[in-house]
């Protein structure tokens, strides 16, 4: 549910632009952010600080695309939300000591453990890892800008849509399958291995 809630600005946007124009459809994505920002507010009486910078960069870069009447503007979010995810994985590992790949992805590893045994993944793995996600965000944010300033707008919009969403999700995907080997076994399994 949570995952659809992140995605729903995002696939307002593509409709708008498809049934309207680019401006409408920036404006919708600006109501959406804030909509999402309340709604996490009144969720849970705090906002994470990735929709506050998402939405701070949405309504600076949407007013910017309305105001002057030039999508150019609108195009640079993906680039610069991803930037800044790739230099804050980056910083955090490398300057400050913190793998936030590993934070974020321990604790869905051991939620989704039935065991709830602590999951033990080496160190250089995680680190590996976050550099991973470092070049990926960082790639997909240097193609966002190529694509936006090299093929249509038609063509960003759909890229902006799917190629990125497919792009995170294979990486996921690889993330995932990486991690595997690590969870523990759950009890049906070891039972079905012993006998």
């Amino acid at each position: 549910m949570h995952a659809i809630i992140e995605y729903i600005p995002l696939i307002l946007f593509f409709a708008v632009f498809k049934l309207v124009d680019i401006y409408w459809a920036t404006a919708l994505l600006m109501l959406t952010t804030l909509i999402q920002v309340a709604y996490c507010y009144f969720k849970d009486g705090k906002v994470p600080t990735r929709h506050w910078v998402f939405f701070a960069i949405a309504v600076v870069l949407g007013t910017l695309t309305l105001v002057f009447h030039d999508e150019q503007f609108v195009k640079w979010k993906a680039t610069i939300v991803y930037a800044i995810l790739s230099a804050t994985l980056l910083v955090s590992r490398y300057v400050l000591g913190k793998n936030l790949v590993k934070k974020a992805l321990s604790s869905i590893l051991e939620n989704v453990s039935e065991s709830k045994q602590e999951i033990k993944v080496p160190e250089a793995l995680w680190n590996k890892l976050n550099l991973f996600w470092v070049a990926v965000t960082g790639g997909i944010s240097a193609l966002n800008i190529y694509i936006a300033y090299n093929f249509s707008l038609d063509f960003w919009v759909n890229f902006k849509v799917f190629g990125l969403m497919g792009i995170t999700f294979v990486c996921v995907l690889a993330t995932i399958i990486t991690l595997f080997k690590y969870l523990p076994e759950d009890d049906e399994e070891k039972d079905s291995k012993q006998s």
